[in-house]
């Protein structure tokens, strides 16, 4: 049986680094209905503008390669999927690792799945060599109620 979210979205572009901010600013704009915090909204532009820049950096020689997101609201969730069908990561352990970089020449932090990491509530990678890698993450939306009637209550 097929799972169904509250709604979805589907995006391809190309992997210039021009699109980077274009991908995080639709992702974030679809995200925008589950009413987020400026600090969710953030950590889900950061963690995208992270993984499409891997894919465009490490996965692809050529700008003109596809990069693909799905992002799903289900709940008070945002699932968020991006692909690539290129090179593929050899060691995903070692990839996760902080400081590690394939890409050293190109002065690269090796920063990338660590932030993701530590901004979305999970992360799972998979990749196949020479086939691509997706990534999957997941922010929840935590309910601002609360927060709000602490606010009022406060004034």
């Amino acid at each position: 049986m097929k799972k169904t979210y509250d709604n979805e979205m589907k995006l391809e572009f190309l992997s210039k680094s021009s699109n980077e901010s274009f991908a995080r600013i639709a992702v974030a704009a679809f995200a925008s209905q589950l009413d987020p915090t400026i600090e969710e909204l953030s950590d889900i532009k950061t963690a995208v503008s992270e993984i499409v820049t891997n894919c465009i950096i490490h996965a692809y020689d050529s700008p003109d390669e596809i990069i693909k997101i799905i992002s799903k609201i289900q709940d008070n969730s945002i699932i968020i999927e991006i692909s690539d069908t290129g090179k593929g990561i050899e060691d995903i352990e070692l990839a996760k690792k902080p400081l590690y970089t394939s890409k050293a020449e190109l002065e690269r932090s090796g920063m990338g799945f660590t932030i993701v990491e530590n901004f979305m509530d999970e992360l799972k990678i998979e990749s196949i060599v020479e086939l691509g890698t997706k990534v999957t993450m997941k922010k929840i939306i935590r309910d601002n109620t609360y927060n709000d009637e602490l606010d009022d209550d406060n004034t």
